[in-house]
Protein backbone atom coordinates (compact mmCIF):
# COMPACT_ATOMS: atom_id res chain seq x y z
CA UNK A 1 0.00 0.00 0.00
CA UNK A 2 1.16 1.05 0.20
CA UNK A 3 1.91 2.77 2.06
CA UNK A 4 0.56 -0.01 -0.06
CA UNK A 5 3.15 0.38 -2.77
CA UNK A 6 5.49 -2.51 -3.26
CA UNK A 7 2.79 -4.96 -2.31
CA UNK A 8 3.04 -8.46 -3.68
CA UNK A 9 1.20 -9.20 -6.89
CA UNK A 10 1.23 -12.99 -6.66
CA UNK A 11 2.74 -14.90 -9.56
CA UNK A 12 1.75 -18.23 -8.04
CA UNK A 13 -1.04 -19.50 -5.77
CA UNK A 14 -0.79 -18.20 -2.23
CA UNK A 15 -2.35 -19.58 0.90
CA UNK A 16 -5.98 -18.78 1.52
CA UNK A 17 -6.88 -15.50 3.16
CA UNK A 18 -7.32 -17.36 6.43
CA UNK A 19 -3.54 -17.69 6.66
CA UNK A 20 -3.26 -13.93 6.85
CA UNK A 21 -5.28 -13.91 10.05
CA UNK A 22 -2.52 -15.76 11.87
CA UNK A 23 -0.61 -13.75 14.44
CA UNK A 24 -2.23 -11.91 17.30
CA UNK A 25 -3.76 -8.47 16.93
CA UNK A 26 -1.91 -6.02 19.16
CA UNK A 27 -3.98 -3.90 21.52
CA UNK A 28 -1.65 -0.94 21.30
CA UNK A 29 -1.94 1.83 18.70
CA UNK A 30 0.56 3.46 16.42
CA UNK A 31 2.29 6.48 17.97
CA UNK A 32 0.50 9.76 17.22
CA UNK A 33 2.63 12.81 16.38
CA UNK A 34 1.29 16.35 15.88
CA UNK A 35 3.09 18.41 13.22
CA UNK A 36 0.73 21.38 13.36
CA UNK A 37 3.16 23.69 15.16
CA UNK A 38 6.49 22.87 13.52
CA UNK A 39 6.23 23.73 9.80
CA UNK A 40 8.08 27.05 10.07
CA UNK A 41 10.17 26.35 13.16
CA UNK A 42 13.30 24.25 12.45
CA UNK A 43 15.56 24.29 15.50
CA UNK A 44 12.85 25.50 17.87
CA UNK A 45 11.96 23.60 21.07
CA UNK A 46 8.72 22.48 19.39
CA UNK A 47 10.66 21.20 16.38
CA UNK A 48 13.20 19.32 18.49
CA UNK A 49 10.47 17.73 20.61
CA UNK A 50 8.66 16.40 17.54
CA UNK A 51 11.97 15.35 15.97
CA UNK A 52 12.70 13.14 18.96
CA UNK A 53 9.22 11.60 18.71
CA UNK A 54 9.74 10.88 15.00
CA UNK A 55 13.04 9.12 15.56
CA UNK A 56 11.68 7.05 18.45
CA UNK A 57 8.63 5.98 16.43
CA UNK A 58 10.63 5.07 13.31
CA UNK A 59 13.20 3.08 15.26
CA UNK A 60 10.56 1.08 17.14
CA UNK A 61 7.62 0.89 14.71
CA UNK A 62 8.88 2.23 11.37
CA UNK A 63 5.69 4.28 11.18
CA UNK A 64 3.34 6.56 13.08
CA UNK A 65 0.06 8.41 12.80
CA UNK A 66 0.46 12.11 11.98
CA UNK A 67 -1.77 15.16 12.25
CA UNK A 68 -0.89 18.01 9.88
CA UNK A 69 -3.17 21.01 9.50
CA UNK A 70 -1.47 22.42 6.39
CA UNK A 71 -3.57 20.08 4.23
CA UNK A 72 -7.05 21.63 4.55
CA UNK A 73 -10.00 19.37 5.20
CA UNK A 74 -11.72 20.44 1.97
CA UNK A 75 -8.62 19.34 0.04
CA UNK A 76 -8.81 15.94 1.69
CA UNK A 77 -12.51 15.55 0.92
CA UNK A 78 -11.94 16.61 -2.69
CA UNK A 79 -9.15 14.08 -3.01
CA UNK A 80 -11.33 11.19 -1.86
CA UNK A 81 -14.07 12.29 -4.24
CA UNK A 82 -11.61 12.43 -7.13
CA UNK A 83 -10.28 8.96 -6.33
CA UNK A 84 -13.79 7.52 -6.30
CA UNK A 85 -14.56 9.25 -9.62
CA UNK A 86 -11.39 7.83 -11.15
CA UNK A 87 -12.14 4.24 -10.17
CA UNK A 88 -15.68 4.48 -11.53
CA UNK A 89 -14.23 4.81 -15.04
CA UNK A 90 -14.47 1.76 -17.34
CA UNK A 91 -11.63 -0.75 -17.02
CA UNK A 92 -10.35 -0.07 -20.53
CA UNK A 93 -10.07 3.62 -19.65
CA UNK A 94 -8.22 2.96 -16.38
CA UNK A 95 -5.79 0.70 -18.19
CA UNK A 96 -4.58 3.70 -20.20
CA UNK A 97 -2.61 4.51 -17.05
CA UNK A 98 0.40 2.52 -18.27
CA UNK A 99 4.00 2.73 -17.08
CA UNK A 100 7.11 0.69 -17.74
CA UNK A 101 8.05 1.20 -14.08
CA UNK A 102 6.62 -1.48 -11.77
CA UNK A 103 3.64 -0.24 -9.78
CA UNK A 104 3.57 3.18 -11.46
CA UNK A 105 0.64 2.42 -13.79
CA UNK A 106 -2.72 0.68 -13.38
CA UNK A 107 -2.70 -2.46 -11.24
CA UNK A 108 -5.73 -4.68 -10.86
CA UNK A 109 -7.57 -7.77 -12.04
CA UNK A 110 -5.37 -10.18 -10.05
CA UNK A 111 -7.28 -13.29 -8.91
CA UNK A 112 -5.30 -13.64 -5.68
CA UNK A 113 -6.08 -10.05 -4.59
CA UNK A 114 -9.48 -9.52 -6.26
CA UNK A 115 -10.53 -6.64 -4.00
CA UNK A 116 -7.57 -4.44 -4.97
CA UNK A 117 -6.85 -2.04 -7.80
CA UNK A 118 -4.64 1.03 -7.97
CA UNK A 119 -3.19 3.68 -10.24
CA UNK A 120 -0.03 5.77 -10.12
CA UNK A 121 0.43 9.47 -10.82
CA UNK A 122 4.09 10.39 -11.33
CA UNK A 123 5.27 13.87 -10.32
CA UNK A 124 1.88 14.44 -8.75
CA UNK A 125 2.98 17.76 -7.25
CA UNK A 126 3.46 19.25 -10.76
CA UNK A 127 0.19 20.43 -12.34
CA UNK A 128 1.17 19.94 -15.99
CA UNK A 129 2.22 16.33 -15.34
CA UNK A 130 -1.06 15.54 -13.62
CA UNK A 131 -3.10 17.34 -16.26
CA UNK A 132 -1.39 15.44 -19.08
CA UNK A 133 -2.24 12.15 -17.38
CA UNK A 134 -5.84 13.20 -16.71
CA UNK A 135 -6.35 13.77 -20.45
CA UNK A 136 -5.67 10.08 -21.05
CA UNK A 137 -8.82 9.42 -18.98
CA UNK A 138 -10.83 12.48 -20.01
CA UNK A 139 -9.62 13.61 -23.47
CA UNK A 140 -11.66 16.79 -23.18
CA UNK A 141 -9.74 17.63 -20.01
CA UNK A 142 -10.69 17.63 -16.35
CA UNK A 143 -8.94 20.59 -14.69
CA UNK A 144 -10.84 20.08 -11.43
CA UNK A 145 -9.40 16.60 -11.05
CA UNK A 146 -5.89 17.77 -11.97
CA UNK A 147 -5.95 20.65 -9.50
CA UNK A 148 -7.29 18.49 -6.69
CA UNK A 149 -4.54 15.89 -7.14
CA UNK A 150 -1.73 18.43 -7.61
CA UNK A 151 -2.76 20.62 -4.69
CA UNK A 152 -3.06 17.69 -2.30
CA UNK A 153 0.31 16.24 -3.35
CA UNK A 154 2.06 19.60 -3.13
CA UNK A 155 0.71 20.35 0.34
CA UNK A 156 1.46 16.86 1.63
CA UNK A 157 4.99 16.94 0.20
CA UNK A 158 5.74 19.64 2.79
CA UNK A 159 5.13 17.05 5.53
CA UNK A 160 7.40 14.58 3.74
CA UNK A 161 10.17 17.18 3.68
CA UNK A 162 9.73 18.04 7.36
CA UNK A 163 9.93 14.39 8.36
CA UNK A 164 12.98 13.67 6.22
CA UNK A 165 14.77 16.74 7.56
CA UNK A 166 14.02 15.63 11.11
CA UNK A 167 15.35 12.14 10.35
CA UNK A 168 18.63 13.50 9.00
CA UNK A 169 19.02 15.91 11.91
CA UNK A 170 18.34 13.20 14.48
CA UNK A 171 21.05 11.02 12.90
CA UNK A 172 23.58 13.85 12.58
CA UNK A 173 23.41 13.80 8.78
CA UNK A 174 22.40 17.41 8.11
CA UNK A 175 25.21 17.93 5.60
CA UNK A 176 23.48 15.47 3.26
CA UNK A 177 20.12 17.27 3.38
CA UNK A 178 20.25 19.00 -0.01
CA UNK A 179 21.52 15.90 -1.82
CA UNK A 180 18.95 13.74 -0.08
CA UNK A 181 16.00 15.99 -0.97
CA UNK A 182 17.12 16.37 -4.57
CA UNK A 183 17.49 12.60 -5.03
CA UNK A 184 13.74 11.92 -5.08
CA UNK A 185 10.52 12.80 -6.82
CA UNK A 186 6.90 12.14 -5.85
CA UNK A 187 4.53 9.40 -6.88
CA UNK A 188 0.91 9.56 -5.74
CA UNK A 189 -0.61 6.11 -5.80
CA UNK A 190 -4.40 5.98 -5.47
CA UNK A 191 -6.05 2.75 -4.38
CA UNK A 192 -9.43 1.10 -4.06
CA UNK A 193 -10.30 -2.00 -2.04
CA UNK A 194 -13.79 -3.28 -2.69
CA UNK A 195 -15.83 -4.36 0.29
CA UNK A 196 -16.00 -8.18 0.26
CA UNK A 197 -19.74 -8.13 1.18
CA UNK A 198 -19.16 -10.40 4.17
CA UNK A 199 -18.34 -10.05 7.84
CA UNK A 200 -15.49 -12.51 7.31
CA UNK A 201 -12.04 -10.96 6.91
CA UNK A 202 -10.66 -11.19 3.39
CA UNK A 203 -7.24 -10.36 2.01
CA UNK A 204 -7.03 -6.91 0.45
CA UNK A 205 -3.27 -6.71 -0.09
CA UNK A 206 -0.53 -9.10 0.98
CA UNK A 207 1.99 -8.33 3.70
CA UNK A 208 4.93 -6.30 2.37
CA UNK A 209 7.36 -3.51 3.08
CA UNK A 210 7.43 -0.40 0.92
CA UNK A 211 10.49 0.00 -1.29
CA UNK A 212 10.79 3.80 -1.41
CA UNK A 213 11.99 6.48 1.05
CA UNK A 214 8.91 7.75 2.94
CA UNK A 215 5.22 6.95 2.41
CA UNK A 216 2.42 9.20 3.66
CA UNK A 217 -1.03 7.64 3.43
CA UNK A 218 -4.46 9.25 3.59
CA UNK A 219 -7.72 7.30 3.36
CA UNK A 220 -11.43 7.30 4.00
CA UNK A 221 -12.77 5.95 7.27
CA UNK A 222 -13.02 2.30 6.21
CA UNK A 223 -10.64 0.17 8.25
CA UNK A 224 -8.28 -2.39 6.76
CA UNK A 225 -4.66 -1.31 7.16
CA UNK A 226 -2.62 -3.35 9.66
CA UNK A 227 1.02 -2.80 10.63
CA UNK A 228 3.25 -5.57 11.96
CA UNK A 229 5.30 -4.93 15.09
CA UNK A 230 8.82 -6.21 15.64
CA UNK A 231 7.27 -8.82 17.95
CA UNK A 232 5.12 -10.16 15.12
CA UNK A 233 1.79 -8.76 16.30
CA UNK A 234 -0.51 -6.77 14.00
CA UNK A 235 -1.72 -3.27 14.90
CA UNK A 236 -4.98 -2.34 13.14
CA UNK A 237 -5.10 1.30 12.11
CA UNK A 238 -8.34 3.13 12.87
CA UNK A 239 -8.53 6.02 10.42
CA UNK A 240 -10.04 9.45 11.07
CA UNK A 241 -10.42 12.42 8.70
CA UNK A 242 -7.59 14.15 10.59
CA UNK A 243 -5.01 11.37 10.40
CA UNK A 244 -2.22 10.41 8.03
CA UNK A 245 -0.04 7.32 8.32
CA UNK A 246 3.70 7.84 7.81
CA UNK A 247 6.05 4.91 7.24
CA UNK A 248 9.51 4.41 5.85
CA UNK A 249 10.52 2.09 3.06
CA UNK A 250 13.45 -0.20 2.37
CA UNK A 251 15.41 2.50 0.52
CA UNK A 252 15.58 4.69 3.64
CA UNK A 253 16.31 1.66 5.81
CA UNK A 254 19.30 0.95 3.56
CA UNK A 255 20.45 4.58 3.45
CA UNK A 256 20.45 4.75 7.25
CA UNK A 257 22.22 1.36 7.40
CA UNK A 258 19.41 -0.25 9.34
CA UNK A 259 19.09 2.46 11.99
CA UNK A 260 15.36 2.74 11.23
CA UNK A 261 12.72 0.04 10.81
CA UNK A 262 10.82 -0.64 7.57
CA UNK A 263 7.55 -2.24 8.71
CA UNK A 264 5.55 -4.99 7.09
CA UNK A 265 1.93 -4.02 6.55
CA UNK A 266 -1.12 -5.47 4.86
CA UNK A 267 -4.77 -4.70 4.12
CA UNK A 268 -7.54 -6.94 5.47
CA UNK A 269 -11.12 -6.15 4.43
CA UNK A 270 -14.59 -6.99 5.69
CA UNK A 271 -18.06 -5.55 5.27
CA UNK A 272 -19.68 -3.77 2.33
CA UNK A 273 -17.87 -0.46 2.05
CA UNK A 274 -14.97 0.27 -0.29
CA UNK A 275 -11.72 1.57 1.14
CA UNK A 276 -10.18 4.44 -0.84
CA UNK A 277 -6.66 5.60 -0.08
CA UNK A 278 -3.85 7.69 -1.53
CA UNK A 279 -0.18 7.23 -0.76
CA UNK A 280 2.38 9.96 -1.44
CA UNK A 281 5.71 8.24 -2.02
CA UNK A 282 9.08 9.97 -2.09
CA UNK A 283 10.84 7.78 -4.64
CA UNK A 284 14.58 7.73 -5.46
CA UNK A 285 15.28 8.91 -8.99
CA UNK A 286 16.60 6.46 -11.56
CA UNK A 287 20.38 6.61 -11.71
CA UNK A 288 20.78 7.77 -8.09
CA UNK A 289 22.64 5.18 -6.05
CA UNK A 290 21.48 4.64 -2.50
CA UNK A 291 24.55 4.32 -0.32
CA UNK A 292 24.75 4.60 3.46
CA UNK A 293 26.80 7.65 4.53
CA UNK A 294 30.12 6.88 6.22
CA UNK A 295 28.70 8.23 9.49
CA UNK A 296 26.22 5.36 9.58
CA UNK A 297 28.91 2.66 9.40
CA UNK A 298 31.15 1.70 12.32
CA UNK A 299 32.29 -1.36 14.26
CA UNK A 300 28.91 -1.67 15.96
CA UNK A 301 27.01 -1.03 12.73
CA UNK A 302 28.78 -2.80 9.84
CA UNK A 303 27.57 -1.99 6.35
CA UNK A 304 24.40 -3.98 5.57
CA UNK A 305 23.80 -3.25 1.88
CA UNK A 306 25.83 -2.54 -1.22
CA UNK A 307 24.98 0.69 -3.09
CA UNK A 308 22.00 0.20 -5.40
CA UNK A 309 19.76 1.95 -7.91
CA UNK A 310 16.15 1.97 -6.68
CA UNK A 311 14.61 1.40 -10.12
CA UNK A 312 16.88 -1.59 -10.74
CA UNK A 313 16.00 -2.94 -7.30
CA UNK A 314 12.31 -2.69 -8.20
CA UNK A 315 13.03 -4.62 -11.37
CA UNK A 316 14.50 -7.43 -9.27
CA UNK A 317 11.67 -7.30 -6.74
CA UNK A 318 9.08 -8.10 -9.39
CA UNK A 319 10.98 -11.09 -10.75
CA UNK A 320 10.08 -14.59 -9.55
CA UNK A 321 13.22 -14.65 -7.39
CA UNK A 322 12.36 -11.29 -5.85
CA UNK A 323 8.78 -12.30 -5.10
CA UNK A 324 9.88 -15.56 -3.49
CA UNK A 325 12.52 -13.90 -1.33
CA UNK A 326 11.73 -13.38 2.34
CA UNK A 327 13.79 -10.17 2.24
CA UNK A 328 14.13 -8.85 -1.32
CA UNK A 329 16.48 -6.01 -0.38
CA UNK A 330 18.88 -8.36 1.39
CA UNK A 331 18.68 -10.83 -1.49
CA UNK A 332 19.40 -8.08 -4.00
CA UNK A 333 22.24 -6.16 -2.38
CA UNK A 334 22.81 -7.48 1.15
CA UNK A 335 26.35 -7.96 2.43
Amino acid sequence: MASEWGGVVPSEPLASSDSYNMGSIAQNKLPVIDFSEVAEKPGSPEWNKVKDQVKEALVEYGCFEATFNDVPMDSRKSLLGSIEELFELPLETKMRNFSKKPYHGYVGQYPMVPLYESMGIDDADIYDKVDNLSKTFWPEGHPGFSKTIQSFAERLSALDQIIRRMILESLGLEKYLEEHMNSTNYLLRVMKYKGPKTSDTKLGLTSHTDKNIVTILYQNEVEGLEVKTKDGDWIPFKPTPESFVVMIGDSLLAWTNGRLHSPHHRVMMSGNDARYSAGLFSVPKAGYFIKAPDEMVDDNHPLLFKPFDHVEFLGFYYTEAGQRSENALKAYCGI
